[in-house]
């Protein structure tokens, strides 16, 4: 099953003196499986914000090497369609957030991210998470 990389992820993997952790020894044999996916919301979540000309070009660089998995109409709607069937359940989140969820269902991917929203995503949507118990959150 390929795995959609939520942003969590990537920053922890991407700082520039990220100690060995368990999520980054999860992400790099993801990434040697051959099984990582991206999407342009999180090719822009984790370039945003980025002060330096370098480091944005070092942190593009890297990123190069997961071409974007298209997003459609389809996915939109869906993700929308989440986004309601949480909140009337009580459970917030961003746009973006349930754009990775209806991307990941709506593609058959698993989500791998640090962030415990998605873990109450997951109680109302048919999400996937890949090795939610693997890890603690530090969120």
């Amino acid at each position: 099953m390929k795995v959609l990389v939520d942003t969590s992820v990537w920053s922890l993997a991407l700082r520039r003196s990220a100690p060995r952790t368990a999520e980054i020894g999860e992400l790099t044999r993801l990434i040697n499986d051959r099984r990582v996916v991206v999407i342009g919301p999180i090719r822009q979540e984790l370039l945003s914000g980025i002060r330096g000309e370098l480091q944005f070009e070092r942190v593009e660089q890297q990123l190069a090497a997961f071409p974007d998995v298209p997003t459609s109409t389809e996915d939109y709607l869906t993700a929308a369609r989440y986004f309601n069937t949480c909140r009337a359940a009580g459970v917030q989140g961003s746009n973006t957030d349930f754009l990775i969820c209806a991307v990941a269902v709506n593609n058959r991917f698993s989500v791998y991210t640090t962030d415990r929203d998605f873990r109450r995503f997951a109680r109302h949507i048919p999400l996937f998470l890949h090795g939610i118990e693997t890890y603690k959150s530090p969120h």
